[in-house]
């Protein structure tokens, strides 16, 4: 029985060293900091060339309405309301990046770089949402793992910013 006993002692003792590495650094939940992150215009983005769609009334009642459940806290009805919209102006790039940003804050990171991307695809790739787009993706891609995606995101973000042509 004592043989038992001291056979025990090394594996409990490798098992003491084993927890006693670094445990990961906690991840916290960032995601209402992050979709905000996202959602922020860089501070000299208003200067630069913007474009605006036109957009259908009913979407534009959907949009106010699932900002308001973001707002409340309610990102799954958000969502919901966005999906109807998205099914009205299926192309509608704004609503494609707000619902990435939605997903971002749901912590879906998969679906937020994929709607950002899909927003970027069919968007006019310059202006503010152009830099919410690669800003959502390189959030995005950071939260999976991707670091060095992530970077190259964010360098694109500076490829949004076109001065608008002079005026005369």
């Amino acid at each position: 029985m004592a043989r038992i006993h001291l056979s025990l002692v090394p594996i409990c003792s490798l098992l003491l060293v084993a927890c006693a590495t670094q445990p990961p650094a906690p991840v916290e939940d960032r995601s209402p900091v992050e979709q905000a992150r996202a959602s922020e215009p860089e501070p000299e983005a208003a200067r630069g060339l913007q474009v605006f769609p036109l957009r259908n009334p009913a979407v534009d009642e959907l949009i106010t309405a699932a900002e308001q459940a973001e707002r409340d806290g309610d990102l799954d009805r958000a969502a919901m309301l966005l999906e109807r919209a998205i099914r009205i102006e299926p192309r509608d790039p704004e609503l494609l990046q707000n619902m990435a940003e939605v997903r971002l804050a749901q912590g879906d990171w998969e679906q937020a770089e994929a709607n950002a991307s899909r927003s970027f695809d069919v968007g006019p790739r310059v202006g503010e949402l152009c830099q919410r787009n690669w800003r959502t993706m390189a959030l995005a891609r950071e939260r999976t793992g991707r670091h060095e995606e992530a970077h190259r995101a964010r360098e694109r973000m500076q490829d949004c910013r076109v001065e608008p042509p002079p005026r005369f």
